[in-house]
């Protein structure tokens, strides 16, 4: 099957895909702020840049993207039908270098949360996001 876009339309879509301020990664940062938690953003002298660093709970917060990220068994998740080794390739290479870093992070002892995107859209009533303000309290 071929893509329904040429060359340069494909090229401006894929340009507009955030890699910050995502809508579940705010989600995520509003409810921690409404509950009086403070926190730093895409810290770049910590390995992988974490979405959300709670300093006062050596906390580590990453807000994943269910398809940039490989979540197993998510509907969210597919291989696209086109260029599929390609984006094979890419992904494993996110899932590789994710663990990598987040080794890292646990090494220097910070304590990592992965969040991932269908949660946040499956439970839009925050039972996701009320279980990890539980994590701290």
């Amino acid at each position: 099957m071929t893509d329904v876009h040429d060359r340069e339309t494909r090229s401006y879509n894929m340009s507009r895909v955030k890699g910050k301020d995502t809508k579940p990664e705010m989600m995520v940062r509003k409810y921690l702020f409404a509950n009086g938690f403070r926190y730093r953003l895409h810290d770049k002298k910590l390995p992988g840049k974490p979405d959300i660093v709670l300093a006062k709970y050596n906390t580590i917060i990453f807000v994943h993207g269910c398809f940039w990220h490989g979540h197993e068994g998510c509907k969210y998740y597919t291989i696209p039908k086109t260029r599929t080794d390609c984006w094979t390739e890419k992904i494993e290479k996110n899932k590789y270098l994710y663990k990598i870093n987040e080794d890292k992070l646990i090494e220097m002892g910070y304590r990592v949360i992965t969040i991932w995107e269908c949660d946040i859209k499956i439970n839009k009533k925050g039972t996701t996001l009320n279980n990890l303000l539980s994590l701290f309290g």
